[in-house]
């Protein structure tokens, strides 16, 4: 069996917008006949409408110690256990001894490794760069441990390996993320009289929704309409930081309509892409292994990504690739798709395609096919 361990606090619902449930809940949904069943560590008091892909199994999570932070600072500038983070990490394991033997993937959970005890195999699951603060030595002693260290793109994997002593390399393996295509249509839906582009993520400036906005501001079109989902964060009724504030300032000034939907749940975000001619992945920073390129595919839309992490990974050949932070890159690209139907009709198919071939079954067998080796008997 397969226990994932998600963040503790985090929900395995798709009311929230944390890419981790979602991983998750697709791993799960990919499992063929001959798959290990999967089951997801859920803190009690999270979502109660829950994904039906995977049982959940319910712990009662632990606080961090007092000054949890500091203590977990000074432990590992001494060469000790993280203590507070796996206070906090090891709640979702207390009662391991009851569960049949499994591979316990701590998604993103460092500290989560070593309290999980034979039968059970650990397995780390990194999204992101996780060992930023760690020495080679204190990241070693960690993670020794786990046969398999999952990344989610080669950008992962490369970030990881830095950080790690070298008899740790040949543990690591790339597990890209995938995509849900249920919802696929078989050939992209007609353009309207003006072409839909949507950006979905957090409305940060890591994200560059800003850099999306600008680039259409530049344009002065009328005949694109843009839709930003989301919010700084996963709350729905939080107020506007000064970031989406300014953001909302600079969309006065676009020719075109400019909408922001604000924080949305997954059902929502997916009504909103099967509308798309064009999604657009602006981030500044190096995105490990986004799901929004993949998704926008899988709705029929053409996608623009930043060069930059694993964008490129996700999008492969079937998109366009623009230098981060550059919002006039991003603004040629559109109006290269805007002026062009032919050019966009081949970039949505191409998308449609790419999309194809990495349904979330693609990643499950990729992972089956890894962690088949460390497999605990009756798993």
């Amino acid at each position: 069996m397969y226990l994932h361990a998600i963040t503790p606090g985090d929900h395995f619902s798709p009311r929230t917008g944390s890419a981790v449930p979602t991983v998750v809940d697709g791993l799960s949904r990919g499992g063929g006949p001959t798959s290990p069943p999967s089951g997801v560590l859920v803190a009690r008091g999270t979502y109660e409408d829950r994904y039906d892909s995977a049982d959940a199994i319910e712990y009662t999570p632990r606080s961090p110690l007092p000054f949890g932070r500091y203590v977990d600072a000074a432990s590992s500038r001494l060469a000790l256990p993280r203590f507070s983070a796996r206070r906090v990490l090891a709640a979702a394991v207390a009662d391991q001894a009851g569960l049949e033997p499994s591979i316990v993937l701590a998604h993103n959970a460092v500290q989560l490794v070593r309290p999980v005890r034979s039968p059970h195999v650990p397995v780390l699951y990194a999204h992101n760069e996780l060992l930023r603060t760690y020495s080679r030595r204190e990241a070693g002693r960690a993670l020794d441990p786990a046969p398999v260290l999952v990344c989610v793109s080669r950008y992962i994997a490369q970030a990881t390996a830095a950080r790690l002593p070298a008899r740790l390399h040949e543990r690591l393996v790339v597990v890209p993320n995938g995509v849900d295509t249920t919802r696929t249509p078989s050939v992209p839906r007609s353009r309207g009289d003006r072409l839909h582009v949507v950006f979905v993520g957090r409305t940060i400036a890591d994200k560059g929704p800003d850099l999306l906005v600008e680039a259409v501001r530049m344009l002065g079109r009328d005949d694109i309409a843009v839709t930003i989902v989301g919010a700084d964060g996963f709350a729905p009724d939080a107020p506007p930081t000064s970031y989406e504030r300014d953001l909302r300032r600079t969309a006065e000034q676009v020719r075109g309509p400019v909408t922001f939907t604000g924080f949305m749940p997954r059902d929502g975000v997916h009504a909103v892409l099967a509308t798309a001619d064009l999604v657009v992945v602006p981030s500044r920073w190096p995105d490990p292994h986004p799901l929004t390129p993949l998704e926008g595919m899988a709705a029929g839309a053409a996608v623009i990504g930043a060069d930059i992490g694993g964008i490129p990974e996700a999008i492969e050949d079937a998109g366009l690739l623009v230098p981060p932070g550059d919002a006039r890159a991003i603004a040629g690209a559109i109006a290269a798709l805007a002026d062009d139907e032919g050019y966009l009709l081949a970039q949505q198919h191409s998308a449609l395609a790419h999309a194809r071939r990495r349904d979330w079954s693609t990643s499950r067998r990729r992972l089956d096919e890894v962690l088949a080796p460390v497999l605990p008997r009756h798993a």
